[in-house]
């Protein structure tokens, strides 16, 4: 029998004390990656004291109750932006720009 809790991403954002609607969500994903391969996700600079702790006494439970959502994020914040989430050059503002020549 499955005892552990299995919570969603939006429940693992509220327990970090962080916003949690699913637009929310993307904007800290797309704001905070790619992280360094090298980098643990716990040793990020944008988690504070309370964060670090929770993560790390989390992921190292491996069956803790956070573990699913704690290493969808992880993977989320280790992926590359699509390119149609870039930020394009604007040619007419800017021609110097290396994307323009």
């Amino acid at each position: 029998m499955d005892t552990t809790t299995h919570h969603d991403m939006q429940a693992l954002f509220c327990q970090l004390g962080l916003p949690d609607s699913p637009a929310e969500i993307k904007q800290f994903i797309r704001l905070h990656r790619p992280l360094p391969q090298t980098l643990n996700l716990s040793e990020a600079p944008f988690w504070n004291a309370s964060q670090v702790a929770f993560i790390r006494e989390q992921w190292h439970q491996d069956d803790g109750d956070w573990c699913g959502q704690i290493d969808q994020l992880n993977a989320a914040l280790r992926e590359h932006p699509d390119p149609s989430e870039l930020e394009q050059a604007d040619c007419t503002r800017d021609p110097s720009h290396p994307d323009c020549q």
